[in-house]
């Protein structure tokens, strides 16, 4: 879709010339535009270039700048993927010849049989590949302090629409690119701050009063797995299930001191889960970049060890992308409208692998920074023009040995069975191996007679290729368990990122185990395997030592993030082949809404505390001044078993509309008992809480503002002023304080003071910690 309405008024049109369009198969849209219409440059526009000293422009601006150009060129077209957490239209620029244009969804439809080896052969996928086009993401502004990557982003769009050289040209042949701005809401608030001082050399990014990403603030590039967030979720969307890039490119703006830019290859390790495809491609790209900017002139570049970064963790925007069987590529780049120096790093002067092109210490202009990001751009563009067919039959390559390794035994090797391995081999030496230098293994480990510098092919065989250490054929989750709607909420979350999830519509048994209709099925023989495998089973982040007896190597991220253990959904792995009556989900599930069973006269309702969305339902309950009580002690009713924790709702005569509701929005289910079960129990009450916050904002306390709100919570955020006030007990029973920002978690003395003239029993609680 276009986000301006184009009417006759703007631009006239004949009807013949529209017949003609149609005839031929061009939409209408391009075939009015006009290449001879005068592009609008950013000068003309913003009253500056970009990359001016002291200049920021706002996403309000870069809106209204993309509309104008979609008016004036036939070879961009602007839609809108989504809204920002903020409300504001979050907008991906498709730009490439007229030509692709008019057969845009022909190119989309082949690159998404590619993507997901959907029913092609080798030999089709070459053809496709052969004359398919090369899909490329450019995003930033992600981080929104990061100006360079949101600025870049418009001069990038201005080149790609107004050259006509010859390399731009064949790059609108082969390539479509699909340029985003990925925190609009930041963008906004970063470009209005820097702007707000009169006086340019007063400007500056820091200081900002809030979290530029609503809640999570720079913890938006670790929400790519999970997609709490609209952004993320909108990214996703076009990148898994819509448009499927063979390469996606982040801009990030924090290059090492002494350098003006990482670009990869990157460090170990890798994620194992990972098709090697992915890495070798990342290097490739990588180097092209290196290449390009030498060319240009453009030093201080490093790769590897001249950065921190690697391409372990599955959960930011350009790593996620690793378990889509995609090239992504971060560069970390300085620069900012207020001039920056490069420091002198003596480290960095001596050129070597890594650090081949040094650059000297000098003051480095934003503009400089914009240049460097164009030819970044530039460099990947033409890589993926000439060699489009390679990075699309390579796709296809990645989702078929993806399918395969599914549909038959696989060992995924992580460290935990290496070192297995490497136990097998201590034992056997310890068993008289002989000790012939041919016998040398790993480490300087002694192995069997398997050649110099081998260990045991058996314990190749044995341990690294145990039957019982298989990788999973597929995961079931039985629609029994307990927090069925948490399990929907977990298949939700991988149908966003593009993982395919059957459903059962009969009972079946698989490997001697009945399971309810209902229950859900992923199979891993399927192209984003990769993350499938990720998000069930458990991390095993290898060991970064560089010697024996070393300082270990910090990992760059996060390093364990298994969805299903911290979703506590219930799952078997399979690990033999399968099948059963099963229908594939076509997109996200909406939870069947809950049962509700009449409670009689002078009874109420039981709810299970066992799901997760019933203290929304305890919280709706107590904001409408219903009574609800936890059972202290385990209860019969009904012919069932509840356990301890179970909610007790007395039955009034507003209580049912209530519940009702609940049941239908959230798919809750209610159990109607004549009375209230006997045995201890506690009232429930609201709770006044306050949760800490700073000014410029808290991540740890926006996540958990988001988890409260998620929950239906009432909470007021506290800051430092009301602390110091004191009288605390006045307004909260419970201060939630998060984490480090309190010295050995104590409150402020004047909270103390205020709440030890409480009553022990009626003192509100300090909950010190990670507040989710």
């Amino acid at each position: 879709m276009h986000i301006t309405a184009r009417s006759t008024g703007l631009r006239a049109c004949a009807t013949a010339v529209l017949a003609i369009a149609v005839t031929f198969g061009v939409a209408a849209p391009y075939a009015q535009r006009s290449a001879a219409t005068k592009l609008t440059s950013p000068k003309e526009q913003f009253g500056h270039d970009i990359g001016d000293d002291y200049y920021l422009a706002n996403y309000t601006q870069y809106v209204e700048y993309l509309r104008k150009l979609d008016q004036q060129s036939d070879r961009m077209t602007v839609v809108e993927i989504g809204k920002t957490e903020e409300g504001r239209p979050e907008l991906t620029a498709i730009i490439t010849s007229p030509e692709n244009h008019r057969r845009l969804v022909q190119i989309k439809d082949a690159n998404r049989k590619l993507a997901l080896a959907d029913g092609i052969s080798d030999e089709q996928a070459r053809m496709l590949a052969k004359d398919g086009k090369a899909v490329v993401w450019i995003d930033g502004g992600l981080h929104a302090t990061e100006v360079l990557g949101a600025q870049q982003l418009i001069e990038t769009i201005y080149r790609l629409n107004s050259r006509t050289d010859p390399e731009t040209l064949r790059i609108l042949n082969d390539d479509v690119v699909l340029c985003t701005l990925v925190n609009p809401d930041g963008m906004e608030l970063v470009s209005n701050w820097y702007m707000r001082e009169a006086d340019e050399k007063k400007r500056s990014t820091n200081g900002i009063p809030r979290l530029y990403q609503k809640y999570i603030g720079h913890d938006d590039n670790r929400d790519f797995y999970m997609m709490n967030m609209s952004e993320s979720t909108n990214a996703n969307k076009v990148m898994y299930r819509e448009w499927y890039p063979a390469i996606m490119y982040n801009h990030h703006q924090t290059g090492p001191a002494g350098a003006v830019l990482f670009a990869p290859p990157f460090r170990d390790p890798f994620n194992y889960n990972f098709d090697p495809l992915v890495v070798l491609g990342v290097d490739m790209v990588g180097s092209a970049i290196h290449t390009r900017l030498a060319v240009e002139g453009k030093p201080g570049a490093v790769m590897r060890s001249g950065a921190p970064y690697s391409t372990w963790f599955n959960g930011g925007i350009r790593t996620t992308s690793y378990f889509h069987n995609q090239i992504g590529i971060l560069t970390e780049t300085i620069g900012n409208p207020t001039p920056v120096e490069i420091p002198f790093v003596l480290d960095m002067q001596l050129p070597r692998a890594d650090v081949p092109n040094p650059i000297q210490p000098r003051t480095f202009h934003f503009r400089e920074a914009i240049e460097y990001s164009v030819t970044n751009n530039y460099a990947i563009l033409d890589i993926a023009s000439k060699r489009h067919e390679d990075f699309l039959f390579n796709m296809y390559k990645m989702a078929k040995n993806a399918i395969d390794k599914g549909n038959r035994d696989n060992w995924t090797i992580h460290p935990k069975r290496i070192n297995a391995a490497r136990e097998a081999i201590e034992s056997a030496q310890g068993g008289g191996a002989s000790r012939g230098p041919e016998n040398i293994g790993p480490r300087g480990g002694r192995g069997g007679n398997t050649g110099r510098g081998g260990a045991p092919v058996a314990v190749y065989n044995d341990v690294l290729r145990d039957p019982k250490m298989r990788d999973p054929r597929g995961f079931i989750l039985p629609s029994d368990q307990p927090d069925f709607l948490t399990a929907t909420k977990f298949m939700n979350v991988l149908t966003k990122a593009g993982v395919v999830v059957h459903r059962a519509t009969a009972p079946f048994t698989v490997a001697g185990k009945q399971y309810p209709a209902g229950s859900y099925v992923v199979k891993a023989a399927q192209p984003f395997r990769a993350h499938a495998m990720d998000m069930f089973e458990p991390q095993d982040h290898p060991d970064d030592i560089p010697y024996p007896g070393g300082t270990p190597r910090p990992p760059y991220d996060v390093t364990g993030y298994n969805l299903s253990y911290s979703m506590g959904v219930k799952f078997d792995r399979i690990f033999d082949g399968f099948d059963g009556p099963f229908e594939k989900v076509p997109d996200l599930i909406s939870p069947p809404p809950g049962k509700v069973a009449q409670a009689p006269n002078g009874g109420g309702y039981l709810l299970s505390h066992q799901v997760n969305d019933a203290f929304v339902a305890v919280n709706r309950l107590l904001k409408a001044n219903e009574e609800v009580y936890w059972l202290k002690s385990p209860a019969t009713a009904n012919g069932k078993q509840y356990p301890v924790g179970t909610m007790y709702i007395p039955a009034k005569a507003s209580t049912t509309a209530i519940v009702q509701k609940l049941a239908t929005d959230k798919g809750l289910s209610f159990d109607g008992v004549a009375s209230k079960p006997a045995g201890e129990s506690m009232k429930l009450k609201p709770v006044r809480i306050g949760l800490w916050d700073q000014y410029g904002g808290s991540m740890p306390s926006g996540w958990t503002r988001w988890v409260f709100e998620q929950y239906e919570f009432p909470f007021e955020v506290v800051y430092p002023q009301t602390l110091d006030a004191g009288n605390l007990n006045a307004t909260y029973d419970v201060l939630v304080f998060v984490d480090g920002r309190l010295a050995r978690a104590r409150p402020p003395a004047a909270a103390v003071s205020a709440v030890n003239r409480r009553p022990r029993a009626s003192r509100p609680n300090f909950a010190a910690g990670s507040g989710v």
